[in-house]
């Protein structure tokens, strides 16, 4: 009896050994995991503008012609200082001048102002100081009633279809212009236009939200965690109070 106890312990030793050692894997991943992904792609990125600046750098200004390695992050540099030059250039009135005519050649051509259109607006609105992105995250009943859904304000449904749309649902309010995201990509999803009462803003920040949609409902924010945390201090408090 006495030796079988004895195996059982060593047993049991060796589990919780290799308990830690996976755990002491996990914990290593958790923090190796998000810094090496993003050295990966931003290295990745580095090295695709390298391969299509540096061919067109002329050899007097490209240090691989003078030292025995290459050297990473080149061919970005001289893109950002060609990408200024051209914001100055057009800055004034011969270079508005150019990129105008460079617009009305584009619109002559079918598809490719279609194309070309989209891409100017994507870029204007997104890269304006004075574009305007989400301001606030929210959750609605989505796909039907008693499922929510998180969603991303948008701005005020202006134009055409907040004139159709409210007559047709006779919504005196006014509408909300939501994206709704897929998860856990969420550069996808759905532009929905809601009704404003049917709208549940959020006080998390729309960086908490999008953390809690990459993961896919496994981040919690921190205002939940805060609020659950002062749950707790006030059970503590209360039960004290009982025992007293």
């Amino acid at each position: 009896m006495k030796k079988s106890s004895e195996k059982h312990n060593q047993e049991r030793v060796r589990l919780t050994f290799g308990a830690r050692l996976r755990n002491y894997f996990f914990t290593g991943l958790v923090i190796t995991a998000p810094i090496g992904i993003t050295v990966f792609l931003t290295w990745s990125f580095i090295q695709w503008v390298d391969d299509w600046v540096k061919p067109y750098i002329p050899d007097v200004y490209n240090p691989d012609n003078y030292l025995p390695f290459s050297v990473p992050g080149v061919g970005l540099i001289f893109a950002l200082i060609i990408i200024t030059i051209l914001g100055f250039l057009t800055a004034n009135f011969v270079g508005r001048s150019f990129v105008s005519f460079g617009e009305i050649m584009l619109g002559r051509m079918p598809l490719v102002r279609n194309l070309y259109r989209a891409l100017k607006q994507i870029f204007e609105t997104a890269l304006s100081q004075k574009g305007q992105t989400f301001t606030k995250a929210a959750v609605i009943e989505y796909p039907r009633r008693d499922l929510w859904a998180l969603a991303f304000v948008a701005t005020d449904t202006v134009g055409e279809v907040a004139h159709r749309i409210s007559d047709k649902a006779g919504n005196d309010e006014g509408f909300l212009s939501v994206f709704l995201p897929t998860t856990p990509n969420p550069t996808s999803g759905f532009l929905l236009f809601v009704p404003r009462k049917d709208v549940i803003l959020l006080d998390m920040s729309v960086e908490d939200a999008a953390k809690l949609v990459i993961s896919a409902g496994l981040v919690t924010p921190g205002f939940i965690a805060e609020n659950a945390a002062e749950e707790d201090k006030e059970k503590a408090l209360e039960l004290l109070a009982e025992q007293k």
